[in-house]
């Protein structure tokens, strides 16, 4: 067995290196990326390895690099590691995980002997763990408790990346009615309404902006996603 570190913090992956031998010594081989497109590089070299990625790194991020990793070979295991449980990282997580992958989500916080059970049920068991807050966060993602639906979420993106509501409908196929109508989910999901001003006849907020404000604020937005989403917008304007 041969496991791939990828991550950008020199103690960290001092940590994960002690976390791997220990917890499975039956690996043959630890390799060692500091980032993102070296992971990718030495996942390409070293097809049999396992993974444990970080979500947050320079030069190419966790999920960037998870995505190109997988496209080439779909039955890699991934166990991210991450500081972060905020929405916008779960979902673009979510997003990419081929259909029977065994992978995990572990946070940094989780104590040793979490993150070492996680190791072999992974690279060993091909079982997913997740970790409880992220677990949590996902099936709000998937609007099985009050979160926001895929197509909700692809609004905010939208609007957070300064389209208007015909191009919205445009890009995503809807009428402009139906880009309204979600647009005012969003607001309610979000606690955003207008607040009028003594006097005059207009009202406290724009109430877009108000709402990318609140979703980053409420961490359902972050550089990353916004980043990625920027990428897919440059390829649909370029192909339309």
């Amino acid at each position: 067995m041969k496991v791939l570190i990828v991550e950008d913090d020199p103690l960290h992956r001092s940590y994960l290196l002690e976390a791997v031998c220990s917890a499975l010594p039956e690996c043959r081989d630890v390799l060692e990326a500091e980032n993102g497109a070296d992971g990718e590089k030495m996942a390409r070299e070293h097809k049999s390895a396992h993974i444990v990625m970080d979500l947050q790194m320079n030069a190419r991020n966790g999920i960037e690099a998870a995505r190109t990793i997988w496209k080439e070979r779909p039955d890699t295991r991934i166990l991210f590691w991450s500081n972060y449980s905020d929405e916008a990282y779960v979902r673009g997580v979510s997003r990419i995980v081929p259909d029977g992958a065994a992978y995990g989500y572990v946070l940094k916080s989780a104590s040793d002997e979490r993150l070492k059970l996680a190791l072999r049920s992974i690279f060993v068991e091909a079982q997913c763990v997740i970790d409880r807050e992220v677990r949590g966060m996902q099936q709000k993602s998937l609007g099985q408790v009050r979160g926001f639906s895929d197509s909700e979420y692809e609004i905010l993106v939208d609007i957070a990346l300064g389209l208007t509501d015909r191009t919205i409908a445009r890009r995503r196929g809807l009428s402009i009615r139906s880009v309204q109508n979600r647009l005012q989910q969003l607001y309610e999901k979000l606690g955003v309404y207008q607040m009028s001003v003594e006097d005059s006849d207009e009202g406290r907020f724009n109430l877009r902006a108000r709402a990318v404000t609140v979703a980053l604020l409420r961490k359902l937005l972050n550089y990353s996603a916004l980043e990625r989403a920027e990428a897919e917008l440059n390829d649909w304007l370029r192909s339309h």
